[in-house]
């Protein structure tokens, strides 16, 4: 019975073994299928260049050295959608007021440091933001060491013939300092902008508050062919003049109030028809205060006889919606539009400013048919002044200057973000908005394209930047903004 059980364990054995061999023979003898090696994408190259600045002040308008290519291998991130075929207004530039107090504290600097500083904001070097157009007041604004004109009399005393006209207040310091600048750059647009009329024109007879009397409308408007002529004859061409600064507030020092019906009748009657008669071609802006009452604009253009001598509207935003500048184009889309004034002041926060700004006045206004994106006041000095009894004692300049130390302040890095990569004849194009992510795109002159893309949100912000159908993934920190070109 043992002998038996031993046998048949043997010949089960030997039948595994022979089950296994021809299993293994079976396997052996069919081929292997064959291994298909993994996809790889091509890699990218670096099609787009980033600069970037965070609000927390770590990084302030530096190039970055990741790749961002153009690839046409989809993704699921949200798209930032910049389409070229849609134009709109040409960018004429960016930039700053140049008060009277910004001039005599630039002029405090030492020649050099001086040349150094003129080198950076209106150059056009590798470390130049390029500054291209500049704001200047006609006399002075409250950003003045003391309030004047360039007719001053004495009380009681009038000079209808302006034979006492004089560029004089503004010799020492803001012309001087504007030839300096038009030596670096020729092209530079200027702007002016006039605080009051000189205070015997004046129904009240003082430079603050009060209007113009419509008795002197023709010698006013002969006042401001003067200055045209005067500052042309300086070798410093005044590109553009808006009719009066803040027209509807009259408590600043200087000040003027003017309604719209003042400001249609003095353009219709008096201004555009002195500047015709004397060959000047200065473009008339009208309105230049805040974007809540677009009204005050659109009824001036809505009078032809006023219409035929006014460039466009300029705006502020101090009160009202940015929105505001696209109600005044819709009303009348053969006119342009100007954002010619919003200040940072001695409280805000950098990181505050730095978002609302670049999200409202420079990417927000430029949406909003603007050619221009001007910050208020370029220079101040530890105390923020000079600025005039009664003016604006809170005003941050874009630049604090205490003796030879200069630090930039949020207004440089708002303006910069945009003045140092988008030249004057750049052309607005379309971009889409998604989620936290605002966003404004230009094509330059050199054809290439610019998309400065705010990142409002508390957190980092994948997104395409789709451009004719290929798509470049960036990433944005929380709470920045970058510049794309390519």
């Amino acid at each position: 019975m043992y002998s038996l059980k031993k046998n048949s364990m043997m010949i089960l054995q030997l039948l595994t073994v022979v089950l296994m061999t021809l299993a293994c023979s079976k396997k052996s003898s069919t081929p292997n299928p064959p291994v298909t090696p993994p996809v790889t994408p091509p890699a990218l190259t670096n099609d787009v260049e980033m600069w970037l600045s965070r609000a927390d002040r770590g990084v302030l308008l530096q190039q970055q050295s990741g790749t961002i290519g153009f690839t046409t291998v989809a993704n699921s991130n949200q798209e930032i959608v910049v389409d070229s075929s849609q134009r709109f207004q040409a960018i004429d530039g960016f930039g700053y007021t140049l008060t009277g107090g910004s001039a005599q504290v630039i002029n405090q600097l030492p020649a050099t440091d001086r040349a150094n500083l003129l080198q950076e904001l209106f150059g056009n070097g590798p470390t130049s933001i390029r500054v291209s157009y500049l704001r200047v007041s006609v006399g002075a604004s409250d950003l003045s060491a003391t309030a004047f004109t360039y007719n001053d009399m004495p009380a009681g005393q009038t000079d209808p013939t302006l034979a006492n006209f004089s560029l004089g207040p503004d010799r020492t310091d803001v012309i001087p300092l504007l030839k300096e600048i038009l030596a670096i750059n020729p092209n530079i647009k200027i702007l002016g902008s006039p605080w009051s009329a000189p205070a015997w024109m004046k129904d009240n007879g003082s430079l603050i508050g009060g209007s113009l009397l419509t008795s002197n409308f023709n010698v006013y408007a002969q006042y401001l062919v003067k200055y045209i002529q005067q500052m042309q004859a300086e070798g410093i061409r005044i590109d553009a003049l808006t009719v009066q600064n803040e027209p509807q507030h009259g408590g600043n020092n200087p000040s003027m109030v003017m309604s719209a019906t003042d400001q249609r009748d003095f353009i219709k009657n008096s201004l555009g028809p002195a500047f015709q008669a004397a060959g000047i071609t200065t473009k008339i802006i009208i309105w230049d205060h805040n974007c809540d009452n677009p009204g005050y604009p659109i009824s001036i253009l809505n009078d032809p006889d006023a219409k035929r001598y006014v460039n466009g509207s300029a705006f502020h935003l101090y009160a009202g919606d940015i929105s505001a500048m696209s109600s005044v184009k819709a009303a009348h889309p053969d006119r342009d539009l100007y954002f010619t004034e919003q200040w940072t002041g001695a409280n805000g926060s950098f990181d505050g400013d730095f978002k609302w700004h670049i999200r409202n006045v420079m990417i927000g206004s430029l949406r909003n048919w603007s050619r221009v994106a001007l910050q208020w006041n370029l220079a101040t000095n530890a105390t923020f002044g000079p600025f005039t009894p009664g003016g604006c004692n809170q005003c941050r300049g874009a630049l604090t200057i205490n003796g030879t130390s200069i630090t930039r302040n949020v207004a440089y890095y708002n303006v910069a973000q945009l003045s140092k990569f988008i030249p004057p004849g750049s052309v607005r194009i379309a971009s889409t908005q998604t989620g936290s992510l605002y966003s404004v795109a230009v094509v330059r002159p050199d054809g290439k394209k610019v998309l400065v893309v705010l990142n409002d949100g508390n957190s980092p912000q994948t997104f395409n930047i789709w451009y004719q159908s290929r798509w470049a993934a960036a990433t944005l920190p929380a709470n920045s903004a970058g510049t794309f070109i390519w």
